[in-house]
Parts: structure tokens; C-alpha cells; sequence
């Protein structure tokens, strides 16, 4: 009973009382009087007795049972972990649950990564979860990932009872310290009633803007706990609203627009999220003027204006058409922009770029990043508003150098392909030429860190956003097939779709027993693995520096017997005779397949050719 019923039932009593002493006559027998009232008073006295030693626990739940309501609550439909004794609680609590698909997987590094995928593809939270010890220690990775590139993550970790906490027992680890600084938020449930909160506010703080990875640790004896503090309704678990900035810092910006000779729009992770891109193109539309994209940015600028304003990508080597763009702007506008991406001193060593900085939080002032105005806010708005303002660009199809950059950037693509036909092995070109011309703008790619990776983020064209997925933060090894798996889960319906994902053999073996899991639950993915029997990308950038390589072999395994004994279709592909028959053959196979990819690295160097010094790599 609430204290609001409970005060409300004494007011009724003390009115009982009152009536029950007009009913029985004075001068009466006192005992006869008191029976009579209590006659009268008795229901009411039973009531609230039945009331007052249900209070404890009238409105309470359990705890797993608030943790699992709270995710539903803020949109999770899939939640990614392994199971153990610190979080069983919670796996009962889900196996249950009618719209929350509980994916097992094999790895809880895996599990992260996947979760994180959700929050890059939906912008809703990925959910992993683990239990204590090795369990969350194996989070780690995945967490300091998405925390790194931007992808909105809630993990859940168990831990041990709250007793045992301060003792060196079974599966311990202080699990604050451990995955602190991997996130952005970091909370211990210390008692049955923070859990609501504490749940609910890594849920805000992972889809606020800078997004990231949020970790909450809840002991065993919590999680079968009970709490009177129930999940809160959907509306505290959407993301909070920013509005634009400052009318004359809008009015500043959109002058100097207006002014530039050569102004280009850099685009960032930030502004191809299902927010801002719609924006990004009413102003492209309205305004033809000079755009890049990071990697991470890809899809941003549409396939109709593509054609009249889009400059490539740029990212890890200073080399692109888009680098030389760049570096001839006299005014750059960075939209949803972040150093990781690129950084500042490989696309402006000199610090000598006039630069615009357009995102949720101010820029990370240095040397090489110094905007001139910082339009803070909503990225959406801000670049509504100045749409709005700005009456002049100068359009790239009317300016001299872009229009030369323009048709180096068709005959460049078209010289290496050409180039590249005719050689026994594969190559990364004439592969990614064929694979283009298979796929829709709606087919989501994922691509593992390597050297396969830089051949794609370059050459590879995509034209709707977040469906062509890289790891450009931390290059984190093994990615891509669990980041294949989530996108497949998320479709709707979930595996509806083909799915395709690239890696090199050494980044699929990092995460290649989630095999098992695509299988297991029906994922429709094709999976093509660059084979050097090598760790390519370390190679050659080992070899550019000290003319030999070391510590990078790798080999010994069949990738398409691989694939069999996992229950997937395994394919070979060991010349450039057989990309089309074999691609087209993986392709059309439903379910899991995967193929071992002879590739040709001889020209790899090409990738680091005219590297400005220092650059990073």
C-alpha cells in the first residue's frame, strides 16, 4: 500500500470511528459499546491488516525482471551474450520474453561486437551481456571499439554477491576498473532499488551524443533481488533533443560559405546517422558544393549527386583525390567529424586550413584542428539553417581543378581495374568491380580491418548510409563477421536478406567461431576472406619501413572445409578466371557460405604510394 492509500484509509477509519460513535447510544454498557464498534469497525480493521503485511512486497519485482523490462523499454529487440552463474538470473528472465531475442554466442568479445553493430546500423543501444570475471574481462575489446568509433552500447555484467565483493573469491575482478576507462559510463548497482536508474541512465548516456559503449554491473544477489523501482516508461529512454546554434554564428558561417572560392563539405560518422543524413542531402540539392567522406561516413552522399559533387573518401593515407581537394579548399566545413576518423595532422599538416567545426560538442582544439566558429548542437538543424542562409557556392562542375579531379577520379578507377585483368591470382580491384556490380544500394557490407579493408573503403562505392561498415578508430581484427551477424538479426523480418562481409584470413580467425552462431540462427550471409596466408597490412608497411617483414605468416587452414564443419557452404576462388562464377555461386546460396579468396597483393605499395611524412598509419 502507498503511504497516499495509507493515509487515505486512516481519514475513512477516523470517519468510521466518528459514525460508529453516534450508532451506539451513550449511557450504554462501556463493553457493550466497544463490541458494538468493533462490530461495526471490523471489516476495516481486517482490510487494512491484509493491506499493511502485503506493503513489503505489493508492488515489487524482481530485479531481472526490471533489467529485462527496461531494455524492452528502450527498443532492444536482440540481446547478445554467454551465459554464466553471476547473470542467470537475468538469461531466465529473457528466455521468456516475447519481443527480446536472446543470441548466444561463442565469445563475449564477439557478443560486444555485435552489439555493437545494432547501435552503429539502428541507432538504438546494442545490448551484450556477460558474467564476472573472464566473462566481462572479455568485453574489453569490443566495448573500447564502439566507445572509440561512436556506436551506442549497453553492457550488462554480472559480478559477484555484494558480500563477497571485498574477499579474493570465485570469479572476481573489480569490474568498474577494469572496463572504465573501454567506456563512457560506468556504474556498479550498488542496491535492488538503483537498478531502474542505473540502467536507465547508461541507456541516455550511450545515444547521447558523442555515442559510446556504457557498462553496468550488477552482483548475483542483486539481480534476484526484488525493488519497488520498476522500469520507467519508453519516453526517458529516447535520445535527448539538441537545438541549432547561435542566428549570427549561422549568419557567420553561411557568409563565409558564400565567400569561399573552394569550400568542401567534410563529412564524419556523425553525419551519416539516420538523423542528420536526410539534412546533409536537402542541403547538397539545394547547395552543389565539393564533398568528402571519412570512411565511416560512407553512404552519406546519395548516387544522383554522387556523380556531381562527391570526391571520394579519405582516411590512413594522404593519397586521395579527396586529400588533394582538400588541400586546395580554402575552406573546410567538418560535419559530425571525429580526429579518430582521420587525423588532423595527415590531412592538415601545415595547420594552416580554415576550418569550420559543425557537431553535438566542441572540437578537440590543437595544432592542427583549430575551426574559426564551432556551430554546436543539432548537426541536423544546424545544417537545416544554413541551407537556408547560404545564397552562393561555388559548384564543383563549374570550377577548373574539380572538374580535372573529377575525371581523374572515374579514369584512375577505371586504369586500375583495366590494369589489374589477366593476373593468375585474384585481384583487390577487379574483385571489387565484379562484387559492385552484384550488389543494391540496400545491401549491407561489413568489412574486417586489413588491407582488404583499405582496398574497399576506397574503391568500393556506396551510396546509402551505415550499410557499408569499417572499423577506421581502433582497426580492430575480427569485426566483420560479427558485425555480418547483427545486420542479418536486424532485418526485418531478421536473415530476410543477403548480408555480405569481407575480411583477410588473419582477421577471420579472430572471430571465426561465430560461425556457429550464423548458422545456428539462420543468418543469410556470404563471407569472402582475402587469402595471403599472411597479415598483409602489417606486412607491407613493415617492408616500407624497414625493407623486410617479420612476425606476419600465417596459413595452414582450409577455409571452405572450415565453413562445412561449421554447417555453411564452403567455396574456393584461386584465380581471376573464376571471380564471376564463383561470387555468383556463394551469392545465390541461402544461408552461411563462405569463400577462400586467392588475392594478388603484388601492387598492395600502390595503397602508400606519395605518403606524406609522419603520416599515421
Amino acid at each position: 500500500m502507498a503511504p497516499k492509500s495509507v493515509a487515505t484509509w486512516f481519514a475513512a477509519y477516523d470517519s468510521r470511528v466518528r459514525s460508529a460513535d453516534v450508532e451506539v447510544k451513550s449511557g450504554s454498557d462501556p463493553a457493550a459499546s466497544d463490541h458494538a464498534k468493533l462490530a461495526l469497525l471490523g471489516p476495516s480493521l481486517s482490510r487494512l491488516h491484509d493491506s499493511l503485511t502485503a506493503m513489503p512486497g505489493e508492488n515489487e519485482q524482481q530485479v531481472a525482471h526490471i533489467i529485462v523490462e527496461s531494455l524492452y523499454r528502450a527498443g532492444v529487440k536482440v540481446v547478445f551474450g554467454i551465459p554464466g552463474a553471476k547473470v542467470d538470473a537475468i538469461f531466465d528472465t529473457l528466455e521468456d520474453h516475447p519481443e527480446i531475442k536472446l543470441i548466444i554466442c561463442r565469445h563475449e568479445q564477439n557478443a560486444a561486437f555485435m552489439a555493437a553493430a545494432v547501435g552503429r546500423i539502428t541507432g538504438i543501444p546494442g545490448v551484450c551481456m556477460a558474467t564476472s570475471g573472464p566473462g566481462g574481462g572479455n568485453l574489453t575489446t569490443g566495448l573500447m571499439t564502439a566507445n572509440t568509433e561512436g556506436d551506442p552500447v549497453v553492457a550488462i555484467v554480472g559480478s559477484v554477491p555484494r558480500l563477497l565483493s571485498t574477499k579474493h573469491t570465485h570469479q572476481s575482478m573489480p569490474t568498474l576498473e577494469i572496463l572504465g576507462p573501454t567506456s563512457k559510463f560506468s556504474q556498479n548497482v550498488e542496491v535492488e532499488d538503483q537498478a531502474a536508474e542505473v540502467v536507465l541512465a547508461a541507456f541516455r548516456s550511450a545515444q547521447t551524443s558523442p555515442k559510446g559503449s556504457c557498462v553496468v554491473s550488477i552482483p548475483m544477489d542483486v539481480a534476484s533481488g526484488k525493488s519497488k523501482i520498476t522500469a520507467f516508461p519508453s519516453e526517458a529512454y529516447k535520445a535527448p533533443r539538441f537545438g541549432s546554434a547561435p542566428p549570427q554564428e549561422l549568419e557567420q558561417v553561411a557568409s563565409m560559405i558564400d565567400r569561399a572560392k573552394l569550400p568542401v563539405l567534410f563529412l564524419g560518422q556523425r553525419a551519416s546517422s539516420a538523423i542528420v543524413v536526410g539534412a546533409v542531402r536537402e542541403f547538397l540539392k539545394k547547395h552543389p558544393i565539393a564533398v568528402v567522406e571519412t570512411f565511416q561516413a560512407a553512404g552519406a552522399v546519395p548516387e544522383e549527386l554522387a556523380q556531381h559533387v562527391f570526391f571520394g573518401r579519405v582516411g590512413i593515407f594522404r593519397n586521395q583525390t579527396g586529400d588533394r581537394l582538400i588541400a586546395q579548399s580554402d575552406l573546410i566545413i567538418t560535419l559530425g567529424y571525429d580526429p579518430f576518423e582521420y587525423d588532423a595532422s595527415a590531412w592538415n599538416p601545415e595547420g594552416k586550413a580554415k576550418i569550420v567545426h559543425v557537431d553535438y560538442t566542441s572540437c578537440d582544439f590543437g595544432a592542427h584542428y583549430h575551426p574559426e566558429v564551432e556551430l554546436l548542437g543539432s548537426v541536423k538543424e544546424n545544417v537545416l539553417a544554413l541551407s537556408e542562409r547560404v545564397k552562393h557556392v561555388t559548384n564543383p562542375a563549374e570550377h577548373e581543378f574539380t572538374k580535372n579531379l573529377s575525371k581523374e577520379l572515374v579514369a584512375w578507377k577505371e586504369e586500375k581495374i583495366d590494369s589489374a585483368k589477366g593476373h593468375g591470382l585474384v585481384h583487390p580491384l577487379q574483385f571489387i568491380h565484379t562484387l559492385q556490380s552484384r550488389t543494391s544500394k540496400d545491401t549491407t557490407v561489413t568489412v574486417d580491418v586489413g588491407t582488404v579493408y583499405i582496398y574497399m573503403m576506397r574503391y568500393f562505392f556506396s551510396y546509402e548510409p551505415r550499410r557499408l561498415l569499417c572499423s577506421n578508430g581502433q582497426q580492430t581484427l575480427g569485426v566483420g563477421m560479427p558485425w555480418a551477424i547483427a545486420a542479418s538479426l536486424t532485418q526485418d523480418p531478421p536473415c530476410s536478406q543477403k548480408v555480405i562481409s569481407l575480411s583477410g584470413d588473419g582477421g577471420f580467425m579472430f572471430s571465426s567461431q561465430e560461425l556457429s552462431t550464423a548458422v545456428q540462427q539462420g543468418c543469410n550471409i556470404t563471407h569472402f576472406i582475402w587469402n595471403d596466408e599472411a597479415y598483409n597490412m602489417v606486412e607491407f608497411q613493415e617492408e616500407m619501413k624497414y625493407g623486410r617483414s617479420s612476425g606476419i605468416h600465417l596459413g595452414g587452414v582450409d577455409f571452405a572445409k572450415y565453413a562445412e564443419a561449421f554447417g555453411g557452404k564452403g567455396f574456393n576462388m584461386n584465380s581471376s578466371s573464376e571471380i564471376e562464377s564463383v561470387m555468383d555461386a556463394a551469392l545465390a546460396h541461402t544461408g552461411l557460405s563462405i569463400v577462400n579468396v586467392k588475392i594478388d597483393y603484388s601492387q598492395v605499395k600502390d595503397l602508400a604510394a606519395n605518403l606524406i611524412k609522419d603520416s599515421v598509419g
